[in-house]
């Protein structure tokens, strides 16, 4: 007889959230329930990313309070078991800041976790939650990236975090990850794929490669963090700037340092005008300008659009993996990187190109166990939350879905 659970899974990079921003985190958590109210999950997932921030040195005791705002929620009332895991010892080597919790609906009877260390199941009751650095904790395994994956570039807190489960005689592994983000636009316009693509390759790869070896037996699994999946940044901006002219600008303020420039700019039109240090020069209008930390195109709305879809044909780093992992389709715009500003909840801000590197992606044999169609709808929603708020400059993406078992 086939058993069917309704289950959330949401990922969020909450770096922005915890920088004197209570406004946000409550936002963050009002969002999470209206979702929680809406589809009624009797098993919740959320993966987190940067927890405490880049200042995490001071804001760690600000992300356990967000924490227990999550916890102690009337949303939560009717969840009576739980398995929290935070990484949050800064000072160790192997700190990767990242947080997962699993809540468990009260109507959820038949669930296990696995042990690690004795290899086998156990019975969930309770509220399990471990801070700290998570080493000798059974029911996680927790990995920090090793720095010779990439030994020309800054070692940073990225790597992943498993548990194992069982719903319903179901077996699923739940992965929560961070990858390498773009360090220099620039650079990321340098090639196609660029250095930094290369490298999420790379570490992509390890965590399957660990989760699919012989040391548990593996079973399918939803892999959801920021991947920091960027758009093919040369290919886009030929295209976008397919009738301007490409300048480039180099400022030497002494002889070691020295920033550049990329203008592209449209000679049909001379209604701007460009500051470079106290010189006031009159240009063409300035279609697209990027520097390390910069890429202001001057027709953002492209990127929301019909949430984005034409941009998706840029959307290649999954593309090296399709023979191993899936995912929904994508109907929302990019997830990152959005105006920190409370009042521009759907712009993105001028540092990056925008992007999904917010995802929620699954091995094959999970499309298996999906229940996909009910009374003839589409019982699958995938999503972010609080489209209209200001959470920080990601956007947390959620997946819902039933989860199709065989009762024993």
């Amino acid at each position: 007889m086939e058993t069917y659970t309704d289950v959330l899974l949401v990922t969020a990079n909450v770096g922005s959230l915890f920088d004197n921003e209570r406004e946000r985190q409550r936002r963050y958590v009002k969002s999470l329930f209206l979702t929680v109210h809406k589809y009624k999950p009797r098993f919740i997932a959320l993966h987190f990313q940067e927890v405490g921030g880049k200042d995490y040195t001071s804001n760690m005791d600000h992300a356990e309070n967000f924490f227990r705002t999550i916890e102690t929620s009337p949303g939560m009332a009717d969840f009576d078991r739980a398995c929290v895991y935070i990484d949050n010892v800064f000072k160790s080597d192997s700190f990767t800041a990242l947080g997962s919790m699993y809540y468990i609906h009260k109507s959820l009877k038949n669930i296990q976790q696995y042990d690690f260390n004795v290899k086998e199941f156990k019975a969930v009751s309770g509220c399990n939650k471990y801070v700290g650095s998570l080493e000798g904790v059974a029911t996680v395994e927790k990995e920090k990236f090793p720095k010779n994956f990439w030994p020309d570039f800054k070692w940073s807190r990225k790597g992943y975090m498993r548990t194992r489960w069982i719903i319903h005689n179901q077996a699923l592994d739940l992965v929560n990850i961070h990858l390498f983000h773009d360090a220099s636009n620039l650079i990321a316009c340098e090639s196609s794929p660029s250095v930094y693509s290369t490298n999420r390759k790379t570490a992509l790869r390890y965590v399957i490669s660990r989760i699919s070896d012989s040391s548990y037996s593996p079973v399918p699994f939803f892999l959801f963090g920021d991947f920091n999946f960027r758009l093919d940044t040369l290919s886009l901006v030929q295209n976008l700037s397919t009738s301007a002219d490409i300048q480039t600008v180099k400022t030497v303020k002494n002889k070691d340092n020295i920033s550049s420039r990329l203008l592209h700019l449209d000679h049909s039109s001379r209604r701007a005008i460009h500051f470079f240090q106290s010189a006031k020069l009159e240009l063409p209008l300035v279609l697209l300008h990027i520097e390390t930390k910069l890429f202001a195109y001057l027709h953002q709305a492209v990127f929301r659009e019909n949430n984005g879809k034409e941009l998706l044909k840029y959307d290649k780093e999954i593309h090296a993996f399709h023979e191993i992992i899936t995912e929904e389709d994508i109907q929302f715009p990019p997830s990152y990187p959005y105006s920190e500003d409370n009042t521009k909840p759907t712009q993105y801000m001028n540092t990056r190109c925008p992007a999904w590197c917010d995802r929620i992606l699954m091995s094959h044999g999970v499309k298996d166990i999906i229940h996909r169609v009910e009374n003839g709808e589409r019982n699958v929603v995938y999503n972010t939350l609080g489209s209209n708020v200001c959470m920080g400059d990601h956007k947390p993406v959620f997946l819902c879905f039933t989860l199709k078992t065989i009762a024993h």
